[in-house]
């Protein structure tokens, strides 16, 4: 096992990528904030560790195993701003992945219900969050789906690429509940961003393009 720790030249490395960050638009100091805190360079997976730990305060994505990434931490600050999170609010995150997200939401406040559908990626944040002291409701399962028995959500956010809006989300969002997803099939998709505005109506806002790993469906 490598000896991780987390130390004040991680602390100086983190309020460089706060400020590169603020730079480039996001301007929710709860956001900025929760990225200050948080050390990123324990979340890259054990084999990419010595590859990687030099560069995880720089904004790109790297692998965490599983044909799967932590995303840039633009784009996780960029959806967070988004969703305008609020202390308490209750938040579904589609794609676990390694966790980064969670501890971003729990950083800001938010009560988090986490679905990932590969297991490796499943276990492995859970144990990690749980020894980092970031605390949320994991599940192991299908994103599409979601988590009706613990609906509706204040805020929903999806953190691989969709083909399509799944109808079982935006039915699982409370009246002005928001649902911030990549759309699209090819190497890049669009960031789109739903409110509810009642039970059946919706607005929608596109947001610019990002670049995520393709959103499957859990097949176990």
């Amino acid at each position: 096992m490598l000896n991780r720790e987390d130390t004040y030249r991680h602390l100086g490395m983190r309020k460089k990528l706060v400020a590169e960050l603020r730079a480039k638009g996001i301007q929710d100091e709860k956001v900025l904030g929760a990225i200050g805190k948080i050390p990123r360079h324990l979340f890259i997976e054990e084999s990419q560790f010595t590859a990687f730990v030099e560069k995880a305060y720089s904004d790109i994505a790297f692998p965490i195993g599983n044909d799967q990434t932590i995303s840039h931490p633009f784009t996780v600050a960029f959806q967070t701003q988004m969703l305008e999170v609020n202390r308490g609010d209750v938040v579904l995150e589609i794609g676990t992945g390694c966790g980064y997200q969670t501890a971003v939401l729990y950083e800001i406040g938010a009560k988090i219900f986490s679905i990932e559908r590969i297991r490796a990626l499943h276990d492995r944040s859970k144990t990690l969050l749980s020894k980092l002291g970031y605390r949320a409701r994991f599940f192991h399962g299908d994103g599409y789906k979601g988590l009706p028995l613990h609906a509706p959500f204040d805020k929903i956010v999806v953190t691989a690429g969709a083909p399509l809006v799944p109808k079982d989300l935006l039915q699982q969002l409370k009246i002005n509940g928001k649902l911030i997803i990549p759309i699209g099939e090819g190497k890049t998709q669009i960031m789109n961003l739903f409110i509810r505005k009642n039970e059946t109506q919706f607005s929608r806002q596109e947001l610019g393009s990002f670049r995520f790993v393709p959103m499957l469906i859990n097949k176990a």
